[in-house]
């Protein structure tokens, strides 16, 4: 495995990431999966998502053929809903939540998911965010008409916004797509999907997308994020948990506080209803 960067950085590689692929630190709850049955697999990572992970497995269930999860210590009953959802075949359960290093402790959870996730012997990788929604006919795309020479498809994500009109907070049991009415124009295409080969890694902190995809790529299928928009209460939960855990977005998140309703978006664009979000994008890193 290469590794680039300081030798500081490549200690707090093994140490951060490495180490904690140890057996010792996770429970691995694993139901009726069979290797080598299912062409794509889901992939989440959520920590305390009870109030949205039902509606999360049940609208990635539509894209990939299984679901594999990752629970971050959950202190609710996360677990529990993943175990029971006719489409998740594994739960990885961390054993210990970690408040310092987070920049690379969930370098380290993805890690540990696709390992997990590969044991089954899958054609394709889908990772998502249990606040994330999709459209598109993905699965048939990657079944039948996706390229060969495609080895990896970015995903558009569009960040949705409470507004003055649009302020009521998401209740359990609700469908989140479309969900609130305005996006930011914002893009962000991020590798979301990509073939099962042993090379591609997750190995960069703060990285949310895998490491050696090759340039073998596409941009297609349009995501709604969520992370900003399911209540008031959550907008401010997000602010303090990015203020106290990872100091390089810490001005930007403190600057947030208390600003949960948007006219515009965090970038200062002027916010669009989803039909119109695609033609308006603007592409940001």
């Amino acid at each position: 495995m290469m590794l680039t960067g300081s030798i500081k950085e490549k200690v707090d590689f093994y140490i951060n990431v490495v180490a904690r692929q140890a057996p010792f630190f996770y429970k691995i709850h694993k139901k009726n999966g069979v290797l080598g049955h299912y062409q794509i697999i889901g992939m989440v990572r959520e920590r305390n998502e009870s109030l949205l992970l039902g509606d999360t497995l049940d609208h990635l269930s539509q894209f990939v053929d299984a679901i594999v999860v990752f629970d971050d210590a959950s202190t609710d009953d996360s677990v529990e809903i993943a175990m029971n959802h006719p489409a998740v075949i594994e739960v990885i359960q961390s054993k210990f939540w970690r408040k310092e290093n987070r920049i690379w402790e969930e370098a380290s959870n993805r890690k540990k998911l696709l390992s997990r996730a590969r044991k089954y012997n899958p054609q394709w990788l889908f990772y998502c965010d249990a606040d994330e929604r999709f459209e598109g006919d993905i699965k048939n795309f990657l079944r039948n008409e996706c390229p060969a020479e495609v080895d990896s498809i970015r995903i558009s994500l569009f960040d949705a916004y409470i507004t003055e009109n649009d302020q009521e907070p998401y209740t359990k049991g609700e469908k989140l797509y479309n969900f609130r009415a305005m996006f930011g124009p914002e893009r962000r295409d991020i590798i979301m999907l990509w073939r099962n080969k042993p090379n591609v890694v997750f190995n960069q902190k703060d990285g949310r997308e895998p490491q050696n995809i090759s340039k073998n790529q596409i941009t297609k299928f349009t995501c709604q994020h969520y992370g900003k928009s399911l209540s008031i209460q959550q907008w401010e939960e997000t602010c303090d948990y990015y203020i106290s855990h990872f100091p390089k977005y810490r001005d930007k998140w403190k600057a947030r506080k208390g600003k949960a309703i948007h006219h515009k978006s965090d970038f200062g664009r002027k916010l669009y209803a989803w039909s119109e979000v695609m033609s308006k994008s603007t592409k940001i890193n």
